[in-house]
């Protein structure tokens, strides 16, 4: 009956999404501005718009309606998005076009996604399979740019005093229900100088489903707040400050622990959890300095550049209680364990763009260096103790990542342009206090690497407002400090660790596609098809281990076809729709030093389609929009996810089908009121590879007043 379904969601819009119909200049692809429906690349640009329209609660939310996108969520504030088939250090996350990404981030879904708050965000650029070239290590599924807010006072009218602000009230009624709060304000002078200040307050409460009831434990608390000063030096030349934290608190894993009651839904059944606690307090800070200048002259020598200076403090810290009640006596296997990491990040960028004959080249170079502290608690009956072998990385660590690329867009004829770039990457680790087991002692090692990848891509323009777009991208992952001296909790409780012996992961992305862009329609479809060599997987120590440790264990392939449409059917009337699938094979050690076996690819996306009907007053101050959401049976397992029963059922991720209302009324000029229901049929379901369920039937409420 789904693929049924999901067939005829296919049918009715056979592909994509209204955010390219709207054809945004985008400035991620390339490292230059350029209109999106002219990349070569699969781009997609979300703006605040779509984010508050479509109640988005956080940053990996914002994807749930992109193709080739699975948001799984490890706990409701943890979402690590799947791009392509990769996830966590796999893909790229950007603020402003500053690396989110450092050298602690394991493999497999990461948390920090969620420490960007989406209530502060304009507008985000994903690219995707963009490949090494313009940003570095790790950019292999996607790279997502996050910019945030500002005072607009270079669109003001010179020497105008301005001043504007808001305030957003959102509730959730799902569970013992959620609040958001928002305010915001900007003032300056056009022309001449700007300031915008933001602060979030977020207080999820606890989800309930159906079958479950509700999910004790999955809410949060999230504060964070935003500054960011802009000084016009002359009308070309603009410096900038900037300021963001966010600190969250008692976030829980709630599969892990014995809140979760287990699940069977269509036959397929996932395991409940058997842990007292397992929670997560995450804090990040990131400033910038920022100095860029633009010069419109054609015979300029540097059309653009800019500098940047960045700092970034990230601290981690997780409570783990391996007893199944708070009675039970603490013992070798039912032990308290703390562990905390901090790793502040400095970064240095230099951008340049030059004309070059029938084109124009793109350059600079980028440097990022993490100093790392942590260290790791445990209780087994005795009292806390502090105990190397639990570490989350190794502490008194550094890492540093340099790199220089070039690229040149080549404009061969009216209606052809070729891109080609090339990067060179030096990454040096230095891991300072890292546990040995057979040492018994702490021991340190020194490792660096050089890479060397290039792109080439093309856009060849077609009559009837057609293109044709693909290429070749390599992409490069250096080992980081987790892959070298990791020790973290995995999955449905598997015990992970690192190896100072592991080598670089190398990846090659072929990609073609079509685009249409007409004045009521849009579309786009795409086929990827990516060659993995050398992966770093966490591969059992032994047959029938519990234990892995990292090595660079694993080939393989993933490919996918995504595919999306718009069609503004009158002023009022607008369909959009995507559909996208993927399937990949792997060749992976059995264990360290074992046989090689086949297996599928890891939470690889299944068949998933999305349509989404909306209707506009002809006066433009209502708006309604009724979306369904559905996926296939997730049911291709890698041995791994097979044994992840508190997160994939026995059997696989059962299918779905999801609608939901939203809607929206401009009451006065600075009244807006929206609202939206979620999961209308209240069924259970949760995403592929996910800790939880998503909320049942859930009536959402927002309230923004301006000024």
């Amino acid at each position: 009956m789904i693929p049924k379904i999901l067939l005829f969601t296919i049918s009715l819009s056979p592909v994509v999404y209204g955010q390219d119909f709207l054809r945004p200049v985008i400035v991620t692809a390339s490292r230059a501005k350029s209109n999106s429906s002219d990349t070569a690349y699969t781009s997609h640009y979300l703006d605040q718009g779509f984010l508050s329209e479509n109640f988005r609660r956080n940053l990996p939310d914002a994807l749930s309606y992109t193709p080739g996108v699975l948001t799984q969520k490890t706990t409701f504030g943890h979402g690590s998005p799947f791009i392509r088939g990769q996830t966590g250090r796999s893909n790229l996350l950007l603020v402003d076009g500053i690396r989110l990404n450092n050298s602690t981030w394991r493999s497999g879904p990461v948390q920090y996604w969620n420490t960007v708050d989406a209530f502060a965000v304009d507008h985000m650029e994903l690219i995707k399979s963009q490949g090494s070239v313009p940003y570095g290590s790790d950019a292999i599924g996607g790279t997502l740019n996050a910019f945030t807010k500002n005072s607009g006072f270079r669109h003001v009218e010179a020497g105008q005093l301005f001043q504007s602000g808001s305030g957003y009230y959102e509730y959730r009624g799902n569970g013992e229900g959620s609040h958001i709060g928002r305010v915001e304000g900007a003032v300056g002078k056009g022309q001449s100088w700007g300031l915008h200040a933001g602060f979030t307050m977020k207080d999820f409460g606890d989800i309930r489903t159906d079958d479950v009831g509700l999910m004790k434990n999955t809410g949060y608390e999230d504060q964070s707040w935003d500054l960011r000063y802009d000084y016009a030096i002359d009308p070309s030349t603009t410096l900038t400050v900037a300021w963001q934290q966010v600190n969250q608190d008692d976030i829980w894993r709630w599969h892990r622990t014995i809140f979760n009651p287990g699940w069977t839904h269509d036959g397929s059944e996932a395991a409940a959890g058997s842990w007292l606690s397992n929670r997560y307090d995450q804090d990040r800070q990131l400033g910038y300095i920022r100095l860029g200048s633009e010069d419109p002259r054609q015979n300029a020598l540097i059309s653009r550049w800019s500098a940047t200076l960045s700092f970034q403090d990230t601290i981690d810290h997780e409570f783990q209680d391996r007893r199944n009640n708070a009675s039970q006596a603490l013992s070798n296997s039912r032990f308290q364990q703390w562990q905390r990491a901090e790793v502040q990040t400095y970064g240095l960028d230099l951008e340049l763009e030059s004309p070059m004959g029938p084109g124009k080249w793109v350059y600079g170079v980028d440097y990022y260096q993490d100093e790392v502290d942590s260290n790791g608690v445990r209780n087994r009956g005795t009292g806390a103790v502090f105990t190397p072998s639990v570490r989350p990385v190794a502490d008194d660590s550094r890492y540093q990542l340099f790199g220089a690329h070039s690229q040149y867009h080549w404009n061969t004829t009216e209606k052809l342009r070729i891109e080609s770039g090339l990067r060179y990457t030096r990454a040096e680790a230095t891991v300072g206090k890292r546990w040995d087991n057979n040492a018994l002692a702490d021991v340190s090692a020194e490792r660096e690497w050089d890479n060397v990848v290039g792109s080439l891509r093309a856009i060849q323009q077609l009559p009837y407002q057609w293109s044709l777009f693909g290429g070749i991208s390599q992409a490069f992952r250096a080992p980081n400090l987790a892959d070298l001296s990791g020790a973290t909790t995995s999955r449905s409780g598997v015990e992970t660790g690192g190896s100072v012996n592991v080598n670089p992961e190398d990846y090659l992305t072929y990609e073609i596609g079509a685009r249409h862009s007409g004045e009521s329609t849009s579309a786009q479809a795409a086929f990827f098809y990516t060659d993995i060599q050398n992966i770093i997987a966490d591969i059992p120590v032994s047959s029938g281990s519990n234990t892995t440790q990292a090595a660079n264990g694993r080939d393989g392939q993933i490919y996918g076809i995504e595919l999306e449409a718009a069609w503004q059917i009158d002023d009022s009337w607008l369909l959009t729709g995507f559909a996208a699938w993927q399937r990949g094979e792997t060749q992976t050690q059995a264990f360290v030093g074992g046989p090689t076996i086949n297996d599928p690819f890891s939470r690889a996306l299944p068949l998933t389609a999305s349509a989404a009907l909306r209707w506009t007053h002809p006066a433009g101050a209502f708006w309604l929009e009724a979306r369904v959401l559905g996926a296939a049976k997730a049911d291709r397992l890698s041995a791994a996810d097979a044994l992840d029963t508190q997160r994939i059922p026995v059997g696989g991720t059962p299918s779905y089908i999801v609608p939901m209302v939203y809607s929206g009324w401009q009451a006065t000029e600075n009244l807006e009121l929206t609202c939206g229901i979620e999961n209308l049929s209240n069924i259970d379901y949760r995403n592929h590879g996910s800790g939880n369920n998503e909320p049942g039937f859930n009536a959402i409420l927002g309230v923004r007043a301006t000024w």
